[in-house]
């Protein structure tokens, strides 16, 4: 059962009332701790944050938890800091002779943002998928496809991987700005942001246009569903791991809302115009596994037609539910994961946010990707 926190009604009002920094104060006070100010960032962005922890589950087969994160979102951004381009990384132990694992630079007209890019060892014997995987808060790319181990699985499959990174001007704490409607159209601020990158990329690499995917956790989960109700024409399927619907906030206000209960207003949640993939851990304490369903359609479904499946993965228990999708509805996975806390179920325990017991969400999402791509092509 999810924790509720009722100080964050107080928190709310006193938002609402215009008193910010009595909210933080008081969000602060709650979670223990007091402020810290974020290293390198520009004093205007010193301001209102919004910041959540989560309870500690105790993993399966006695593992140590995975840590877990905080939420810090910021309702504006700042002009960016700078950003200096990297070399392409040398190959780390684990990866493949012949792999690159770039950091890369794009820049356009809705900004600029550092991205990794990584490359397959394995020939080339034509245009390649592309999966693009946005970061939660606090995370960078590196520490994400660690996390996920997405390059493991993308190796087998031939397949890119772009991990753009959130910039600290933008977010104080590296979330995507996905309750912002400045955000919340896919011609400008972010999502052109990722487009952008998408674009540098098929300029240099031979990119198969009928499978370009987008995939995130958390604030990047719920950037991912931006993009796939946004940019239907770029994007083939999207994945989104314990995030929350496109357009579901509108400020800070609502964003904490949405958060804490998984009801969006009356003109939010706007579902995915591509496929989607839904993984949320029914212990999330920090998104309410209620916007997962949401964003899944679930309420719909009770009075249509659906597949449910249960099964243990892995040490977690699980339950998938299929919706085959049909006229204007797209075709939904949702997967409901037992004990699995606000952290990418099956990922690599070396990285943040990352919980190595339960289904493998890289494997599922990919998977789910190929196949919806292949159905199109055949339909």
């Amino acid at each position: 059962m999810v924790r509720s926190l009722p100080f964050l009604a107080e928190a709310q009002r006193l938002v609402l009332s215009r008193r910010l920094s009595d909210a933080t104060a008081l969000i602060q006070e709650r979670l223990g701790g007091a402020s810290r100010p974020v290293a390198g960032a520009p004093d205007g962005l010193r301001g209102p944050t919004i910041e959540l922890t989560v309870e500690a589950v105790k993993p399966a087969r006695g593992k140590p938890p995975a840590s877990e994160p905080t939420l810090r979102t910021r309702p504006r951004f700042a002009p960016h800091a700078p950003i200096h381009p990297g070399r392409a990384a040398e190959p780390s132990p684990d990866m493949p002779r012949g792999a690159e694992f770039a950091r890369l630079v794009h820049e356009g007209p809705a900004g600029r943002r550092a991205y990794r890019l990584y490359v397959p060892a394995a020939e080339a014997k034509g245009p390649r998928p592309l999966v693009v995987m946005l970061h939660g808060c606090t995370q960078n790319p590196e520490d994400f496809a660690r996390g996920t181990r997405m390059n493991v699985v993308a190796e087998e499959a031939n397949v890119l991987v772009a991990y753009p990174e959130q910039d600290r001007s933008a977010n104080p704490n590296l979330c995507w700005n996905w309750f912002d409607p400045a955000h919340q159209d896919g011609g400008t601020g972010e999502p052109a942001i990722v487009a952008g990158i998408v674009e540098d990329i098929a300029r240099r690499h031979a990119v198969d246009r009928r499978r370009i995917f987008a995939a995130g956790l958390s604030a990047g989960g719920a950037m991912a569903a931006t993009l796939g109700s946004t940019r239907p024409d770029l994007f083939a399927a999207v994945g989104i791991h314990s995030g929350l619907p496109h357009a579901s906030a509108r400020d800070v206000a609502t964003a904490l809302a949405v958060m804490r209960t998984g009801k969006a207003g009356a003109n939010g949640a706007m579902p995915p115009r591509v496929p989607a993939i839904i993984l949320h851990g029914a212990r999330d304490t920090t998104v309410h596994p209620a916007n997962g369903e949401r964003i899944a359609g679930l309420d719909a479904a009770r009075h249509g037609s659906g597949e449910r499946i249960t099964g243990t993965e892995n040490g977690r228990d699980f339950t998938r539910t299929t919706l085959p999708g049909g006229g204007r509805t797209q075709p939904r996975e949702h997967w409901r994961i037992e004990g699995l806390a606000h952290a990418w179920s099956g990922g690599d325990g070396a990285g943040s946010h990352a919980d190595p017991a339960g289904p493998d969400a890289s494997r599922e999402m990919l998977r789910f990707f190929l196949e919806q791509a292949a159905s199109r092509t055949r339909g």
